[in-house]
């Protein structure tokens, strides 16, 4: 069977994919994504189709179905074998999806043998937990985006594909997608990169709500929904547990015949902990300079690239770090470089030579290679007293993320790892997987976010004093037994959900209810708290998808039992069905007993641009998958040279210099500002009338630092988040300094710069 990899649209061929249509059930933390694609073969020949598409990587696919004409066929998990090609080769109708095998974010349907002038519809069920939002909404991303994943030269994995393109208006199928929410608490609204139609309250109590894309939608980006209930404390109970969903139970004592309890932990530490923030640590921020790095952050017009974000995020953290600590900078492509030779301690001298290298720095290394200056890091030795913590920045575009998890997970005890996707069709699976295997947070920057607030907020976790000692004890009823489904948890973080699930087993004596108790210690402080459950709360899928997870990372570890814990993998995926690295769904559609005659062709369906720029089918080379733009179960296909990667439209060449960042980088290493003609411009004003006003005896680097925040605290209140750690750093440097006019200083700046910031707000 030859692979022809695409249809070519100047010919005018038509594409089996004719509409999909995706229904979202969110209750409470949960949610479940329901998507049919119809399809239908209008070619004079049997056709294959092949389909490619991002999941989110902590989904749990739980159904597959297939319907030709009225009859309905429910695929089967199973162990993967060579039945579906046996299938096609007697010409049966078969359908298969499978996940891949280096990364679990990514999945192939394929829908065999679909004779010429037939129709088929199919169906994907799949649950996933909603990521808790810093403004405590819950963020649901159904990926619309598959970037390339570069393969690693050494990795064994060759060939190179044929694909073709068409562009962004051109897609030639439609999408309709619906959301039902449902709550405890009041829905308070719901927010999306995409234009919605109004929300539509199902009950008085607003606990109820409909909301639906607006018609006429391009699939050409991630879609985000943001659920806001009414009650914020909803998210902020230092213990809670979900709600019921896939109730598909079967033999006691099996995992999908009992109940699964999933347990949330959000934790609020005191205020005076959280102020006492570390000045410790050893801080290296990896930075994806791969090609793809030039391409733009969104698809507007005016448009900032994905390398000059990242340049602008880099001079934020340099500046926003504690005196005392160490640091470096690595950059990574098909190769890697350091600014230092090894990390430095952070100074005025280190922080200015770092910011002139940050100045100058390209996606010009090539293919995104994470995996060998993650060694390399890891192979140095850490500094006493001085944590370590990665800051990963990158655009996700990976093929061997299991390799690149499993790195992570064998040096967590001495490295923490903090990662931030950049751009549409990040791997979440690496993404999340780097974060959650290295103990830290994630956090994805798509469309039109700034990249400067996130990255904050993950700093600010960094600094945070260190959750130890933590213990999770279930009190349960007599004759019930606690089967832990989750990991250990090593952190808890102010402001991030960590889940854990159990399994319970036996029958209780008519006791339904249980409860868990959380203890940790904090500030060398013990704390425990304690919350009560119902054993009837279950949430199977999720905890078989946990546990799949955790035994298929034990698996390539090894440690001589790979065959056990394989078979162990697929007996559970095969009972609970939910897929692994080992299993498929398998449906089979037998046509009254007749073979589907004639040859088959394989066709995938083109897509539109990336960066509007692939104009006609080219060669990819040293890749796992060539550059795809995907719906939520669709693959559209677009090739790029990998890994140079250098045909991205040239984004806005001169632009206009943000006021705070100019402030930013003014700022010396030490949290102070000098008094200059360049700090007067971004206050809008000349050097003269700057000076003017200065308080007799007042040094002229405290009046230019409390210059500085005022203008900080009185203009950009909004952006509070970013300049927080400077604004700490300089109020720090003024106290230090025993300045005996302050006060005058500060109501001398407000008539300057025309504000009213009182000096108790600014912290002195």
């Amino acid at each position: 069977m030859v692979n022809c990899c695409g249809l070519v649209t100047v010919k005018n061929k038509p594409v089996p994919l004719k509409s999909i249509a995706v229904e979202v059930s969110v209750q409470g933390h949960v949610a479940t994504v329901s998507s049919t694609l119809q399809y239908e073969n209008q070619e004079e020949s049997p056709l294959e189709a092949i389909f490619v598409f991002p999941l989110p990587g902590e989904a749990a696919v739980c159904r597959f179905s297939a319907k030709i004409g009225q009859t309905e066929v429910v695929a089967e998990v199973q162990e993967k074998q060579k039945q579906y090609d046996d299938l096609l080769s007697s010409g049966q109708q078969a359908f298969l999806l499978e996940e891949s095998d280096e990364s679990p974010d990514v999945f192939k349907l394929s829908v065999g043998s679909l004779p010429p002038g037939e129709k088929a519809s199919i169906s994907l069920d799949y649950v996933t937990e909603l990521a808790v939002q810093a403004d405590d909404g819950l963020r649901l991303c159904l990926p619309a985006v598959l970037n390339p994943r570069y393969q690693p030269q050494d990795s064994g994995s060759g060939g190179s594909a044929l694909v073709s393109s068409v562009p962004t208006g051109s897609v030639p199928y439609s999408l309709s997608l619906s959301a039902r929410v449902s709550s405890l608490h009041p829905i308070c609204r719901i927010e999306s990169n995409c234009p919605l139609d109004p929300l539509n309250y199902l009950n008085t109590e607003k606990t109820q709500a409909t909301v639906s894309l607006a018609a006429g939608h391009q699939f050409d980006r991630d879609v985000e929904l943001l659920v806001y209930y009414l009650n914020p404390c909803l998210h902020k109970k230092l213990l809670n547990t979900s709600v019921s969903v896939c109730l598909s139970l079967s033999l006691p004592g099996s995992l999908m015949g009992d109940p699964v309890v999933m347990l949330s932990l959000y934790p609020e530490f005191p205020n005076d902990v959280m102020s006492s923030m570390t000045s410790l640590g050893e801080f290296l921020f990896v930075v994806d300079r791969s090609g793809s790095m030039s391409c733009p952050m969104h698809n507007e017009s005016v448009a900032q690239d994905r390398i000059g974000s990242a340049r602008d995020t880099l001079l934020l953290l340099l500046k926003s770090l504690p005196m005392g600590c160490y640091f470096n900078i690595i950059g990574f492509g098909s190769r890697y470089e350091s600014f230092f030779t090894k990390s430095v301690e952070y100074s005025q001298k280190t922080m200015d030579e770092a910011l002139q290298k940050v100045k100058a720095m390209r996606a010009d290394l090539g293919g995104t290679e994470i995996l060998q200056p993650l060694k390399h890091i890891y192979s140095q030795p850490c500094l006493p007293d001085q944590p370590r913590q990665l800051f990963l920045f990158t655009d996700g575009e990976v093929g061997n993320t299991k390799e690149v998890l499993d790195l992570v997970k064998a040096n967590a005890g001495s490295h923490r790892c903090f990662s931030f996707g950049i751009g549409e069709g990040a791997s979440s699976a690496l993404i999340s997987g780097v974060a959650k295997q290295g103990g830290g947070h994630s956090q994805f920057i798509t469309g039109q976010d700034r990249m400067q607030p996130k990255v904050m907020q993950s700093l600010r976790f960094a600094l945070q004093p260190a959750v130890v000692n933590i213990s999770v004890k279930w009190n349960v009823p007599k004759g019930v037994s606690v089967t832990s489904l989750s990991p250990p948890i090593r952190v808890l973080f102010q402001g991030q959900r960590a889940l854990l699930y159990a399994q319970l087993t036996g029958k209780s004596s008519g006791d339904t209810e249980g409860s868990v108790t959380v203890k940790y210690s904090l500030a060398e402080q013990p704390v425990e708290n304690q919350l009560s459950f119902s054993l009837k709360l279950t949430v199977h899928r999720l905890g078989a998808r946990t546990l799949i997870r955790s035994l298929e990372m034990e698996e390539r570890q090894g440690d001589g039992k790979k065959k056990g814990v394989q078979e162990k993998v697929v007996e559970l995926s095969v009972q609970s069905g939910v897929s692994s690295v080992f299993t498929a769904f398998i449906a089979v559609h037998k046509v009254d007993g007749e073979a589907v005659q004639g040859p088959m062709l394989r066709r995938q369906v083109p897509t539109p641009s990336v960066c509007g720029y692939a104009k006609q089918q080219r060669r990819c080379k040293e890749m796992i998958l060539c550059r795809y733009y995907v719906n939520i179960v669709t693959v559209l296909t677009i090739c790029c040279p990998v890994p140079s990667d250098l045909d991205c439209p040239a984004t806005a060449s001169n632009p206009v210099k943000d006021p705070l960042l100019q402030l930013i980088s003014l700022q010396k290493a030490s949290g102070s500002w000098v008094l200059e003609a360049a700090l007067a411009e971004v206050l809008g004003k000349t050097e003269e009338e700057v000076a003017k006003p200065k308080p007799a005896q007042v040094d002229q680097e405290v009046w230019a630092t409390v210059l500085a925040l005022v203008w900080l605290y009185g203009f950009k209140m909004e952006a509070q988040e970013e300049w927080q750690f400077l604004a700490m750093k300089a109020v720090s440097w003024i106290q230090a300094q025993k300045a005996a006019s302050v006060s005058e200083c500060v109501k001398a700046g407000n008539i300057l710069l025309g504000c009213q910031v009182q000096k108790d707000t600014l912290g002195l």
